[in-house]
């Protein structure tokens, strides 16, 4: 009997969790700018690099997702690992100080080696937990967001490795142990066998909303319901990343607004980012993937949703009083990290659980979207003085965002099916050979499937 076959699936937990933590380090890059500033780097410099490494990690996730049914999620998890270490290990051989060499290292190669790791412990931890799809995923990506602290401490506070070691053996410490625990993680990435099950467990009906019939890439991009999903992704997302943006400049202002002094206000809100926000961030990826199974992923993103906006609204009056700031950035935190939760597990109960590695990709590309106009908003309000505007255009968002998953219906597989076998027929009379090719480029065995 093979190892699949046999193996606990609760070492998939444990699988992904390491997996993530490592995978995280995107979002532990500010620990490294004030060394890098010190070395004559720009703030915009230092930006540039971040921009890159989510540019490269949403886009390469897309390509991960197809990856994953030819190569396996085990290979892919080994060559995410090995890139993302190798990356970085790049750049402190090249020279920490160098732009190009941090650009080339963390940012492009490291954002990669992110991208095709990131999805293989969401689909394979939902294969092997098909009865807890929120709590498997939760527990996931919260590695992610409690792996970027701990790096930021590692190199920071707790373990002054920037300040004992320097930057490029930073650099280089953090590669190898980033590579050494995807690959220990990889070892519990494998679907299980066909036709497994947990015991007791009783699949559902075979329908859309259940997570039992599948679509394809091009068969969901044909359904209303993947752009309502991606806009009120991008919405939540967006208030978020804005918020991440906002977290110390916008509380320091109304602090001081409001009497506290200069070094008080600039301590006060780094708490509220550095513990809160991040705290909340972590705790809020479990517990709404936990509540999820509970209550319907769709009932969840609409709470969510409707909640953050009040959140975000009265934001603006709790900005300038110490506790309140707490709690108003732990409550914003909690509900950005859902959003990593629940659109994953949203999407798989929607447009199936079996394709999840492919079809999320093109999901979180919302991501991406919300990561340019949220921060670009807060920052062009915050220019001119109203930061308390850039929070309530985001509030107005994820209201929006609400009433549009609220409107997300079960898809008709057999009209996208029926799209694409009209699709199909054209592509066999070879009259409109550039459609083949589009066709081809976004899955590309849709074409032997509907021939």
């Amino acid at each position: 009997m093979s190892q699949s076959r046999t193996m606990d699936r609760r070492f998939v937990i444990l699988g992904a969790i390491l997996m993530q933590l490592s995978l995280g380090a995107i979002y532990a890059w500010s620990v490294f700018t004030p060394a890098l500033k010190a070395a004559g780097w720009s703030k915009l410099d230092t930006q540039l690099v971040f921009a890159l490494g989510l540019v490269s990690f949403a886009v390469v996730m897309v390509g991960a997702g197809r990856a994953l049914t030819r190569f396996g999620p085990q290979r892919l998890a080994v060559a995410g690992g090995l890139t993302l270490g190798f990356g970085y290990v790049l750049a402190g051989l090249l020279g920490a100080d160098h732009f190009w060499a941090v650009m080339l290292g963390i940012g492009l190669i490291g954002g990669s080696g992110i991208g095709l790791g990131y999805v293989v412990p969401i689909a394979v931890g939902m294969r092997w937990f098909p009865d807890k799809k929120g709590m498997i995923t939760g527990l996931a990506v919260a590695g992610f967001g409690f792996g970027a602290m701990g790096w930021v401490k590692i190199a920071g506070a707790w373990g002054h490795l920037i300040e004992n070691s320097g930057l490029a053996a930073t650099f280089i410490i953090y590669g190898i142990a980033f590579a050494a625990l995807i690959l220990i993680g990889s070892i519990w990435m494998r679907m299980p066998p066909k036709g497994w099950k947990p015991e007791g467990y009783n699949p559902p009906p075979q329908m859309a909303g259940s997570g039992g019939e599948d679509f394809t890439v091009a068969e969901m991009l044909r359904t209303p319901q993947f752009y309502l999903i991606f806009l009120t992704f991008a919405a939540s997302a967006g208030a978020g990343l804005m918020s991440i943006g906002l977290m110390k400049l916008y509380p320091m202002e109304a602090l001081q607004a409001a009497g506290y002094g200069a070094v008080e206000a600039s301590a006060i809100a780094g708490t509220a980012m550095a513990v809160s926000f991040s705290l909340a961030n972590g705790l809020g990826r479990i517990i709404w993937g936990t509540l999820s199974d509970r209550l319907g992923r769709k009932r969840s993103v609409i709470i969510m949703t409707a909640s953050q906006a009040v959140f975000l609204f009265a934001f603006t009056y709790m900005a300038g009083n110490a506790w309140l700031l707490y709690l108003g950035a732990a409550l914003i935190g909690f509900n950005f990290g859902g959003n990593f939760a629940l659109f994953p597990t949203l999407t798989a109960d929607i447009f199936g659980t079996n394709r999840v590695g492919q079809n999320y990709p093109l999901v979180f590309l919302s991501y991406g979207v919300g990561g340019i106009a949220g921060p670009v908003l807060g920052g062009m309000l915050g220019d001119m003085g109203n930061f308390p505007l850039a929070f309530s255009v985001c509030a107005g968002a994820c209201l929006a965002g609400s009433a549009l998953t609220a409107l997300v219906l079960t898809p008709d597989h057999e009209e996208a099916t029926h799209h694409a076998s009209v699709h199909g027929f054209i592509h066999q009379l070879h009259l409109d050979h550039l459609e083949e090719v589009v066709d081809h480029a976004i899955h590309p065995d849709h074409y032997k499937r509907i021939s």
